[in-house]
C-alpha cells in the first residue's frame, strides 16, 4: 500500500466524478490509456476491482466507493496544507477557485474580477458559474475555494460571510406601465414566469408570492433571467428579477419596471468557504472587496452585517 501516490488518487477521484475514462482523461490532461494504466495499478495494489467498466460509463464497486471517500478526505487535506503554506507569503497569490450563482455572475462578476485583480495582481482566478447545490458540493469536495451564493446555506462545515441585500423588482409588459402593482396574492392568479427548478431565486419568488411548489398551477419557466425578461417583453406574462439585473436585462426589452411597496421581497447575497480553510482571514479580505463592489451608492444593494457566521437551524436555499 505504500506505493499509492497522490496523482493516482487524483486520477481515481476524477474518474469517479466523470464516470467515463475518456472525459476523465481529458480533465486530467493525459491520454486514456495512461489513465487506464494508473487505475489498473491501483486495483493491483488493492487486489480487487475498483470500477465496473461499461460500454458508456463506469460504476464504482463497493471497494471503489470506500476508496473514493478516503481519497477525497486525503486530497482535501493536501489542498488545505497548500493553503496553509500560502498564509505567511504576504498578499494572496496563486490559484483561487471562485464559484458564483447564475443570478449574480453576469451582473457582478466583471466588477469582482477587476477589483480582485487590482488588489491582488498575482492572484490566478478560476471561475465557475453553477447553481448553489453544485457550488456547495464542489466546496465540500475541495474543487472550489469560495462561492458567492444566496444566504443562508446552513451547512455546518461552511462559513458564511454576508455581503449585501438587494430588492426584487417586478417586470411587466410595457403596456402595463402605470397599472396598480399586484399584491403577492394577486400574483398567484397571474401568468408568472420563473427560473427552472434548482435556482434559489425561483424558490424566493415562490415564497414571496405565497405559492407552494406542490400546488397545481401553471408556471412558465426559463433557464435565465434574460429569457424571462424577453418573454415578458413579448407579452407572455410577468416576472421578478433582482435589482442588480435590471440595467443589463431590460435595456433592449419592451417592459415596465416597478418596485414593490414595503415590505419588499429581497435576498441576502454572501460568500461561503470551508470553515477548515487556513486562508479564512484572507478570504474575509476578499469578501470585503466584493462587498464594496455592491456598495449602496452603486444602486445595487443595502449592506448588512459582514461578520462571518455559521448559522444553524435554518432552511437551506438551493439555487
Amino acid at each position: 500500500m505504500n506505493g499509492i501516490t497522490l496523482k493516482q488518487l487524483r486520477y481515481f477521484e476524477t474518474l469517479a466524478r466523470h464516470q467515463h475514462f475518456g472525459r476523465a482523461a481529458e480533465a486530467c490532461a493525459i491520454s486514456q490509456p495512461a489513465l487506464s494504466m494508473q487505475i489498473k495499478q491501483l486495483e493491483e495494489m488493492f487486489h480487487a476491482p475498483l470500477v465496473e467498466r461499461g460500454a458508456r460509463h463506469i460504476r464504482l464497486t463497493s471497494l471503489g466507493e470506500r476508496l473514493l471517500r478516503k481519497a477525497r478526505e486525503i486530497l482535501l487535506a493536501v489542498e488545505e496544507l497548500d493553503d496553509l503554506a500560502r498564509v505567511g507569503r504576504g498578499p494572496l497569490a496563486g490559484r483561487l477557485r471562485l464559484g458564483v450563482i447564475p443570478t449574480v455572475a453576469p451582473y457582478l462578476l466583471p466588477a469582482i474580477i477587476s477589483a480582485l485583480s487590482s488588489r491582488f495582481p498575482d492572484l490566478d482566478l478560476e471561475l465557475r458559474e453553477a447553481v448553489t447545490r453544485s457550488l456547495i458540493h464542489d466546496l465540500q469536495e475541495g474543487r472550489l475555494d469560495i462561492a458567492v451564493v444566496a444566504l443562508p446555506v446552513s451547512e455546518p462545515t461552511l462559513t458564511e460571510f454576508a455581503l449585501f441585500e438587494e430588492d426584487f423588482v417586478l417586470v411587466r409588459p410595457a403596456d402595463d406601465a402605470g397599472k396598480p402593482i399586484p399584491t403577492p396574492r394577486t400574483l398567484q392568479t397571474m401568468k408568472l414566469l420563473l427560473l427552472e427548478e434548482g435556482h434559489c431565486f425561483r424558490d424566493q419568488a415562490l415564497t414571496f408570492c405565497q405559492i407552494s411548489e406542490s400546488r397545481p398551477r401553471q408556471l412558465m419557466e426559463g433557464n435565465s433571467l434574460s429569457t424571462l425578461v424577453q418573454m415578458v417583453g413579448a407579452g407572455i406574462g410577468l416576472t421578478l428579477i433582482p435589482e442588480m439585473a435590471v440595467e443589463l436585462e431590460t435595456r433592449s426589452a419592451k417592459v415596465a419596471i416597478d418596485r414593490f411597496p414595503a415590505p419588499r421581497p429581497s435576498r441576502k447575497i454572501g460568500m461561503i468557504w470551508r470553515t477548515s480553510n487556513p486562508l479564512s482571514d484572507q478570504l474575509m479580505q476578499i469578501g470585503a472587496i466584493i462587498r464594496a463592489v455592491g456598495r449602496p451608492e452603486a444602486g445595487i444593494v443595502k449592506v448588512r452585517d459582514a461578520k462571518p457566521s455559521r448559522p444553524s437551524g435554518l432552511t437551506p436555499l438551493i439555487s
